[in-house]
């Protein structure tokens, strides 16, 4: 553990991801569009839906200056590709995700690292810190609770805000056709939860969310949502009360968000994880866009061996 220090303060970024090298990584399943800067130990960025990995802009440069960050695009996302998920959508499970993410760094030369996600990210960080323990030496999620106890807690009020999950589950081609009949609309729409506004993020992000909206990534979120429903949650089931994340855990939640609505997300979370650290901050479900400050000081505390607070 470091000693404790004051957290630097933001770079002010004058692009998406300033400094930042991108490469395309093959893993056994997918080629993967990554971004890497800095030095220092690593740490892992793994963004969520309908986002990409310059979701993380407002904060990874200033990371950059300790740690080694590495951010992908998830396979089915962004500049990723967009393999078939196969008859069981198993192809767009968290584990297969996750293999890509531990392959990735693999190449990059991290045996063992500290892994971050956001919403599907942060569900991704989940199965990598429960299959592979022994790599995952700190894990933060930002807004969500863990799937399992989603999928067996399912209120009226939850339910209403989080109508896609099931949508997009369904048989394809019926969602994709009606998403894909507006995508900017969709995009626009989907991006502005419970009307926080679109201001929170930079016009620059969002003509890249729009960019990447293709009809192949829509297609590979459905079968992501797919495989959430029944692999995923399938994998969860048979771990539930036998197995725990062993590393250091920290979660962030919008106390605006679904999860902090309709979920006791600390005490969601001490089902999965001993060494909890968990705390509310004032945003809705995209905390590193709307309080990059928050997130960056909980992140650069936490994975320094310090309080996040």
């Amino acid at each position: 553990m470091l000693a404790e220090a004051d957290v630097p303060d933001l770079v002010q970024s004058k692009s998406l991801m300033e400094g930042f090298k991108f490469q395309r990584i093959k893993t056994r399943g997918a080629e993967i569009n990554v971004a890497t800067a800095g030095e220092g130990p690593p740490l892992l960025l793994i963004h969520g839906n309908p986002l990409t990995l310059v979701s993380w802009h407002k904060i990874a440069p200033s990371l950059a200056r300790d740690f080694s960050v590495v951010a992908i695009d998830m396979r089915g996302y962004g500049d990723s590709s967009k393999p078939d998920g196969g008859e069981d959508h198993s192809g767009y499970s968290f584990r297969a995700i996750g293999e890509d993410a531990f392959d990735v760094m693999d190449v990059l030369g991290h045996k063992t690292f500290g892994v971050a996600g956001h919403d599907r990210g942060a569900r991704v960080g989940f199965r990598m810190a429960l299959d592979q323990p022994e790599r995952i030496t700190r894990y933060a999620a930002l807004d969500i609770v863990p799937t399992h106890h989603v999928l067996n807690n399912i209120t009226l009020g939850w339910a209403s805000e989080s109508y896609h999950w099931f949508f997009m589950a369904q048989k394809a081609p019926f969602p994709e056709k009606l998403l894909c009949a507006d995508l900017d609309y969709y995009m626009r729409y989907k991006l502005n939860k419970k009307g926080v506004g679109l201001e929170i993020f930079t016009p620059e992000a969002i003509a890249e969310y729009v960019r990447c909206a293709t009809p192949e990534q829509i297609h590979a979120v459905c079968e992501d949502y797919r495989a959430t429903i029944t692999v995923d949650l399938a994998m969860d089931t048979a771990e539930y009360g036998k197995r725990k994340i062993a590393c250091p855990t920290l979660v962030l939640w919008g106390d605006n968000s679904h999860c902090g609505r309709h979920f006791k997300v600390p005490q969601a979370w001490s089902e999965w994880a001993d060494d909890l650290t968990a705390f509310a901050v004032p945003t809705g479900h995209y905390p590193a866009e709307h309080r990059p400050d928050l997130v960056y000081a909980a992140f650069w505390r936490f994975f320094r061996g310090q309080p996040a607070r």
